[in-house]
């Protein structure tokens, strides 16, 4: 037995229920939950797919009245969270249903926290700083990678300081997630691309940090394994739902691996990227994760091996110096089988603004749990690298 495996851990997850179907019982559980009022976050793509409509309908259906707050963009700002606490208040509103991608869900979990504390959600920046749980919520994810849904992360953008913050906090798990891979159906490919490689990163992260657990191993592991065999199909098949299926499972499995084993670098210059250009998160991700992994590999070259093996990369009869340029290499062709470039340039990045992003990057909370210690000057490196 690993030493892992007899530390003391605490994990979290919500209720979920999954399968075809699942979007249909939004108003069920919210009765369940004794909700009358019912406040649904989402953003306007969501809302010409009819995805809220199909909600909203469901919540009338069992007598709950609905008001909807669509007022989110990617990468969710501090003040959207306060316009849609207004209209929670301002409606008394009694449950909140999130239905769409990260932002929206990421907005709703913000919303309910800056409700039940009276403050601005900026007040949450970190690790258990939450001191009331907010109203019931209800999470209804639309694509296959942000795991929003099941995590207890929330990351929100401080417009002032151009800024993505982590909040992360068991009072920020939902209380049910309704996980129907129907909803994905609707994802043009770029989405599909990116949201994919998304929870592909997550379960990378997940695996290789410095707080992982035999458990959480298991659904990165998996999620890696999924990922690699079915997201080109689902690109190139998007009414196929048998891939749609394997990819919100394999977000499923990313999200209870990175809620209770956190992320890294990856991610930490991901959110500096997103706070200062508005850049899209899971492009980001995309476009970096190359470059950190070259950084990390001395220091979790076992786990890295182990990745390439379960994305089906030959590791046998290759020098061990070349086992991190074949897992590169490997992962920068599904990057580009998927569609996406490399080369964060494309996404606004110029060199005079690396030490800021740099900056950003390193007082991440991600960054704690990077398997290799890591200081600006080596993140500004590997942002010139990604360039």
């Amino acid at each position: 037995m690993s030493g892992k495996s007899l530390e003391l851990r605490k994990f979290v997850a919500p209720e979920f229920i999954y399968g075809t179907g699942a979007l249909s019982l939004t108003g069920r559980y919210a009765q369940n939950l004794g909700a009358r009022k019912a406040l649904v976050v989402t953003d306007p793509g969501v809302i010409e797919n009819g995805w809220a409509d199909k909600v909203c309908e469901s919540l009338r259906k069992e007598g709950i009245s609905t008001t909807v707050f669509s007022d989110v963009t990617p990468n969710p700002k501090d003040y959207e969270v306060e316009a849609g606490c207004n209209v929670y208040d301002k409606n008394r509103c009694d449950i909140i249903v999130a239905i769409g991608g990260g932002s929206p869900i990421d907005c709703a979990k913000g919303i309910g926290i800056a409700h039940a504390n009276n403050c601005s959600v900026l007040d949450f920046e970190g690790v258990d700083e939450v001191p009331l749980p907010g109203p019931p919520l209800i999470c209804i994810p639309t694509t296959a990678g942000s795991s929003a849904d099941v995590s207890q992360f929330a990351i929100i953008t401080d417009s002032a300081r151009q800024l993505k913050i982590a909040i992360v906090s068991k009072m920020v798990v939902p209380d049910v997630a309704l996980i129907d891979p129907e909803t994905t159906s609707t994802m043009p490919a770029e989405l599909t691309a990116a949201t994919g490689m998304d929870a592909l990163v997550h379960a990378i992260e997940a695996y290789v940090s410095n707080a992982s657990s035999p458990i959480t191993d298991l659904n990165a592991l998996q999620s890696i394994r999924l990922i690699s065999n079915n997201l080109l199909a689902a690109i190139k098949d998007p009414e196929n739902l048998l891939y749609r299926d394997q990819m919100m499972t394999a977000s499923l499995l990313a999200g209870l691996a990175f809620s209770n084993a956190s992320l890294g670098l990856v991610h930490a210059m991901a959110h500096a990227l997103g706070g200062l250009l508005g850049a899209p998160h899971g492009l980001c991700n995309a476009l970096l994760l190359e470059s950190v992994i070259e950084f990390n590999y001395p220091t979790a070259v076992k786990r890295y091996n182990q990745i390439a093996k379960t994305m089906g990369m030959k590791l046998t009869g290759i020098h061990s110096e070349e086992h991190c340029s074949t897992l590169i290499e490997g992962i920068a062709l599904l990057r580009r089988e998927a569609g996406i470039e490399q080369g964060i340039s494309k996404l606004g990045v110029l060199r005079e603004t690396i030490p800021q992003l740099a900056k950003n990057a390193f007082n991440d909370a991600c960054s704690v749990t990077n398997p290799r210690p890591v200081g600006m000057k080596e993140i500004e490196a590997i942002y010139e690298r990604a360039l």
